[in-house]
């Protein structure tokens, strides 16, 4: 198809490929709003949940934690969990990207978006 256009082809399919590249990825947006990543903390006392994007969207306490004098360790623990969680969000968001990235054939470990 663009055989004997030299540079010019060579240009096209670069075109080609990054088009590609930027309709997975304005789909892999789309898609890290569905996907869900709990952290904790305490054992499992507290829970976490947010998104892919690291927005939060729910907190899990056991009431056990509950008592007058420890209010400053559940703060701690709600603080960890979402702490967790957000960390968790960012390694699924680059597993996701490091897909795209080495199915286009670029690094596995490329920053995007740049």
């Amino acid at each position: 198809m663009l055989k004997g256009l030299g540079a010019m082809g060579d240009m096209a399919k670069m075109m080609k490929a990054a088009k590609e590249m930027q309709e997975k990825m304005a789909s892999l947006q789309e898609e890290m709003h569905a996907i869900i990543v709990t952290g904790e903390s305490g054992a499992g006392l507290v829970k976490a949940t947010a998104t892919a994007k690291g927005e939060l969207k729910s907190l899990d306490i056991d009431p056990s934690i509950f008592s007058g004098d420890d209010k400053e360790v559940v703060e701690d623990l709600i603080l960890a969990a979402i702490k967790d969680a957000q960390q968790k969000a960012n390694e699924r968001a680059q597993s996701e990207m490091s897909k795209i990235t080495e199915g286009m054939g670029l690094p596995a470990d490329m920053k995007l978006p740049f």
